[in-house]
């Protein structure tokens, strides 16, 4: 299937690992000329010598920035000013108890996980509104309906970003602009593969640790395993083709069937 995304421009945040590397090397392959972010510039060569190394033709180039300094975003906008696809994918997470999240915890996991987006959509929301075109998307998580009761601070973050969705997207009636958000469930990206090393460390078997968790922190999960970076970007990426036109405003999923609702 050709999604028509050849000579459109993407910006992926947070795209050196894990669900954004995969968006970005989905939206390389499809044509799209793509820029990436990440917090070195160590790891945004790495990043292009992946992407590259999958799509020896790939356009791609990156831009680092630390999404919890306001001033930086600001310049990764002077050196991006114009995209036809915006993806907000950088994001933060901590388990923590509740008691001991501070507000300096509170206000940091707001800054890059809510802010991030509304800043950069605040810059790239109008100039789609008056080209007629553009995309942008959220990804969000399954945890903005099941808030995760070890992680309050970062379901809370995740249910804003589908509220700052949804209310772009009141704005875009009539017009060929849409914004919506992606709703990953627990994926295989760095941080989780992280998270099973540490069980295995504990004398449990990589197999065995999945197993745990989908049985005791995510039972309702109808995968029953880790969904693949991949199989998220594919999502994403025909979200933010011309052809997911009748799109907009959504909330979709793509979490195993973790969230229990038809609604």
């Amino acid at each position: 299937m050709n999604l028509q995304l050849t000579h459109k421009t993407a910006l992926v945040t947070g795209s050196t690992a894990g669900i954004g590397l995969a968006i970005a090397q989905g939206l390389a392959a499809e044509g799209a000329q793509v820029i990436i972010t990440g917090r070195t510039e160590a790891r945004i060569q790495e990043a292009i010598g992946t992407i590259k190394a999958q799509t020896p033709s790939a356009q791609v180039r990156g831009v680092a920035v630390d999404f919890g300094q306001a001033e930086q975003v600001q310049h990764l906008l002077q050196e991006v000013p114009q995209v036809d696809i915006l993806v907000n994918n950088v994001g933060i997470f901590e388990p923590k108890p509740f008691a001991e999240i501070s507000d300096e915890d509170w206000m940091r996991f707001f800054e890059v996980n809510v802010l991030s987006g509304v800043r950069l959509s605040r810059h790239y929301f109008p100039q789609m509104l008056s080209q007629n075109a553009g995309r942008i998307l959220f990804i969000s998580s399954e945890s903005a309906f099941q808030i995760p009761e070890e992680m309050i601070h970062y379901g809370t973050t995740k249910t804003a970003q589908l509220a700052v969705a949804r209310g772009l997207a009141e704005l875009t009636k009539g017009t060929n602009v849409t914004v919506n958000s992606v709703l990953p469930g627990p994926t295989a990206s760095e941080g989780v593969q992280d998270f099973i090393k540490k069980l295995a460390a504990e004398g449990k078997s990589a197999e065995e640790a999945e197993h745990d968790f989908f049985q005791h922190a995510r039972p309702s999960s109808l995968l029953q395993r880790f969904a693949t970076t991949e199989e998220v970007a594919n999502l994403v990426v025909y979200l933010a083709s011309p052809l997911a036109s009748a799109t907009n405003g959504a909330s979709v999923r793509v979490d195993g069937g973790v969230i229990r609702s038809i609604g």
